[in-house]
């Protein structure tokens, strides 16, 4: 993650405070991000904030408890609402959570968990204690907490540490509490972008060595974890979901689908048709993104190192070019790589003006952001996560959500693909939980037979019903009538 100024909006005198509301480049800096809302259902607006950390602000839930952080403990029935719908849109996760209930094959289990905090992953986190586990919870993503979701779980009593709008010391202050509670030592994690992981090992190693398992849904965590095994510092085995079947060919897809038009229609109103947009990568995010900016009448441009992913590109009827051929005439580009230095300050210089530059994959680092903190380039704040840099003969860029998660920041999510996901991680959790000794100190993914349980649990939603093998044809094509019905390497 890139750094951020340490020093808080509160910190501030009155004097400076005023001279901060005044510049351009420092109101960016410090304003408190939440006006940009995760839904149309849980906008905040700025009535909702203050100039005060929730660092600084003693809270307690009904019960008595002060063991969380979040913006504002009485959003706390707002934010209710909101996992109760969601809820309603998430067949999978709650299937599984009254199926497992009364086992409670979490019993005893410690998690930490750290991803992005909103309606759908409270139904997560929820579904989690009801299996048994005790949590503590904090965000991945400094712009994706939705406060009154994070305040509906302060109040059911989820030791959660979370707000929209942190600094990067607030961010590693928040997973620290959610890691080091005196008489709770964990010993399982969820992570999405690996800090949890990365912080537990680095600082508190002897809580590492107990941890059972680790569960991690983004590519850039996984890509950590492969680091971590290949170097011998991983101890414990892990669950990479981002490569399951169910978690990249649904979530991945299809939510990148949806939320990409609605991300660039809600912060910039932009018309589409006739737009031409570059994306780089071509996986599932980026296989989503081009096709539905192709279905708005978009000349869509793809980038990509993969041969295979080019070659599908191209195939598919996108012309796969470099970066460098297009970035002076293209209207849009968006990053959804996984990789760090895709766009650099070289290429923001050419991009026309007007231009829209976001970023669709997990990791922060893609647009080489901090190359644009000079004191030549102007940054205006112009809606919240939205900043005009402008450069000094007067073109200007249109920067979204600061480079990070741009679907996560400043649009909406389907709670239907988030419960495939949810019910993955669920399930990944409980297999590493309850089979000590089954899984070495390496990377694996999920095996098939419960990916095919994912997707069983959504059918359902569509009134849809599975043809079932006869004895003659389970025997001919050598499978279990129950399955699982593709091998391990088969390609969806």
């Amino acid at each position: 993650m890139s750094k951020m100024p340490e020093t808080t909006f509160a910190d501030l005198s009155l004097a400076d405070k005023t001279a901060v509301k005044k510049s351009s480049i420092e109101a960016r800096r410090f304003s408190d991000v939440s006006t940009c809302s995760f839904s149309s259902a849980c906008f905040t607006g700025s009535s909702d904030e203050d100039e005060i950390s929730p660092k600084d602000i003693k809270q307690s839930n009904s019960t008595g408890s002060s063991d969380f952080c979040v913006k504002n403990i009485a959003k706390a029935s707002f934010g209710r609402r909101e996992i109760e719908i969601a809820e309603q849109e998430m067949p999978g996760i709650m299937t599984l959570r009254k199926r497992a209930a009364e086992d409670k094959p979490l019993k005893n289990s410690k998690i930490v968990g750290c991803t992005h905090i909103n309606a759908q992953t409270a139904v997560l986190i929820e579904t989690l204690i009801e299996l048994g586990a005790s949590v503590r919870w904090a965000a991945c993503n400094i712009f994706s907490t939705q406060n009154a979701v994070a305040a509906a779980l302060a109040e059911k009593g989820v030791p959660i540490f979370a707000w929209r709008g942190e600094t990067e010391e607030d961010f590693w202050w928040c997973l620290d509490r959610c890691i080091y509670k005196e008489g709770w030592q964990p010993n399982m994690i969820l992570d999405d972008g690996g800090d949890a992981t990365h912080l537990m090992l680095k600082k508190y190693p002897d809580y590492f060595k107990s941890i059972k398992g680790i569960v991690e849904e983004s590519l850039t965590g996984v890509h950590r974890l492969y680091q971590m095994s290949k170097a011998g510092k991983l101890t414990v085995p892990a669950i990479n979901v981002n490569d399951s079947v169910t978690k990249n060919k649904f979530d991945t897809y299809y939510t990148c689908r949806d939320s990409i038009l609605d991300s660039l229609k809600r912060t910039t109103d932009i018309m589409f048709g006739g737009k031409q947009i570059v994306v780089c990568g071509y996986g599932d995010v980026g296989k989503g993104c081009a096709e539905a900016l192709r279905g708005q009448g978009c000349i869509v441009y793809v980038t990509e190192v993969d041969p295979i992913c080019a070659l599908q590109a191209a195939m598919n009827g996108y012309r796969v070019v470099r970066l460098g051929e297009v970035i002076r005439t293209v209207d849009v580009v968006i990053t959804a790589t996984g990789n760090k230095n895709v766009v650099t300050r070289d290429h923001m210089n050419r991009m026309k003006n007007g231009a829209i530059l976001c970023n669709m994959g997990h990791s922060c680092s893609e647009i080489d952001v901090s190359s644009l903190h000079t004191p030549e380039l102007t940054w205006q704040r112009v809606r919240s996560q939205v900043d005009h840099i402008i450069w000094p003969d007067g073109k200007m860029i249109i920067l979204l959500a600061e480079g990070r998660l741009v679907n996560l920041s400043c649009s909406t999510i389907s709670s239907f693909v988030v419960s495939v996901a949810s019910s993955t991680q669920a399930l990944a959790l409980i297999e590493l939980y309850s089979s000590p000794g089954r899984y070495k100190s390496d990377v694996y993914l999920l095996p098939k037979k419960m990916d095919e349980y994912v997707a069983s649990l959504h059918l359902s939603t569509f009134d849809a019903h599975l043809t079932e093998l006869t004895d003659a044809q389970s025997k001919f094509l050598g499978l279990s009538k129950a399955g699982p019905f593709k091998a391990n390497y088969y390609r969806y």
